[in-house]
């Protein structure tokens, strides 16, 4: 039988966060603390070994699971921890997400995790966890069912995976803050002096990695360089036009920006 917690909601719950990036421990931390400050994080792991460890250890209420850990990844850490754990999967695999887990048996966040997307998950897991300490239950037998589902998806589907070996994070110093920024938000990089400038749909960052590391780092399919100070995201491009000094001006989609294309990189559009 699971074991959440103590026999009232008097106690605080507690929670266990578990990911091999340490940036998103300290994200998921934060936002947790924002949106159920009454939440103790009990242990935190950077390995699905570990993860398994500390929660034989202290048994918390709660475990956020990244799904990609070394080790053990989070699905084989959840087989070993979901009868004492309500488990909360954290996955960048948008369609892998969509196609397991809406069943109902598992929560999951995608990354980036949004404060609204956890605030909905928080909420949901209270009501469920305070329904379960009225009432002892079995472990429900389709969670492990699931789980080895999961395992299978993650070892068929390997066309939807993240890329591995590229950027995927962006960490920018706002004030006296550190900013996680998915490179799936950025429209485009552009050195700027001693910095690079970080443009989303939203906001500009500035960041102090140069522009030939971030060539370096970022995905080429995922991110082209147009000029010898910018990198512009792919998929955000609208279209490229001839301004009338003759020059390649790129418009990006919806959005009021303009960019200059470099005589040395306009064989990326041929068609022109």
């Amino acid at each position: 039988m699971p074991t959440f917690g103590t026999d009232t909601m008097k106690a605080p719950l507690t929670a266990m966060i578990a990911d091999d990036e340490a940036p998103m421990r300290d994200l998921l931390r934060a936002r947790l603390a924002a949106v159920w400050p009454e939440l103790r994080i009990v242990a935190e792991a950077a390995n699905g070994i570990e993860a398994v460890a500390l929660g034989e250890q202290h048994r918390p209420d709660i475990a956020f699971l990244d799904i990609r850990m070394p080790g053990l990844n989070g699905i084989e850490a959840a087989r070993r921890l979901y009868q004492r754990s309500h488990i909360v999967f954290a996955t960048a695999y948008d369609q892998y997400a969509l196609d397991a887990f809406e069943q109902g048996a598992l929560d999951y966040l995608l990354k980036p995790v949004s404060a609204e997307r956890l605030a909905t998950t928080c909420a949901r897991l209270q009501a469920q966890l305070k329904a379960r300490m009225k009432t002892p239950f079995p472990v429900q037998p389709d969670i492990g069912q699931q789980l080895a589902k999961l395992t299978s998806l993650l070892e068929n589907k390997g066309q939807e995976k993240p890329k591995t070996g590229y950027l995927r994070w962006i960490q920018a110093q706002v004030g006296a803050s550190l900013r996680m920024v998915s490179t799936r938000e950025v429209l485009f990089f552009q050195s700027d002096e001693k910095y690079t400038r970080v443009q989303t749909a939203s906001a500009e960052f500035l960041i102090r990695k140069t522009l030939k590391e971030l060539a370096e780092e970022l995905d080429p399919d995922e991110f082209w360089r147009i000029h010898r100070s910018t990198l512009v995201r792919v998929d955000a491009i609208g279209e490229v036009a001839r301004d009338l000094r003759g020059r390649h001006m790129l418009r990006l989609r919806g959005h009021p920006f303009e960019l200059e294309v470099s005589r040395n990189h306009t064989y990326l559009f041929q068609q022109m």
